[in-house]
């Protein structure tokens, strides 16, 4: 009774550590990704994008999409400023934009995911892409 106790006690950490290593090996594939987008990978996806970021978030044109352009949004404060406009994924930052030009605008609304530059007296609602 002791032996098999004892071997027990050690092929079941054995059989754990294999386990978890084949559920690590099945993400792999890169398919799945952890955190927000960042503009590298949306602008590899679509040099096109109109988007902008802030230090955490991209934020994506939604004037196309028909449930953010329905929502009534209260314009806030001055969230911050564009000071880059550039489509290189290799020299975005907070603060750059693919599209607005450099000095636009961007406020915070009363929904927590919408965004609103405004160019020329137009507002452009754009959503952060968040992952979760």
């Amino acid at each position: 009774m002791k032996k098999v106790f004892l071997c027990l006690l050690l092929v079941l950490p054995l059989i754990v550590i294999a386990c978890q290593k084949q559920s690590n090996d099945d993400n792999s594939n890169g398919d799945f990704i952890q955190g927000n987008p960042s503009p590298q990978e949306i602008l590899s996806k679509d040099k096109d994008a109109d988007i902008f970021s802030t230090l955490e978030v991209v934020y994506r044109n939604a004037e196309d999409d028909k449930s953010i352009k329905e929502l009534e949004l209260t314009l806030g404060k001055e969230y911050f400023e564009i000071t880059k406009q550039t489509n290189n994924p290799d020299e975005f930052g907070s603060g750059s934009a693919t599209k607005l030009p450099v000095g636009t605008k961007i406020y915070n609304t009363s929904h927590p995911q919408v965004l609103i530059a405004v160019v020329d007296g137009k507002e452009i609602r754009y959503f952060g892409l968040i992952e979760g």
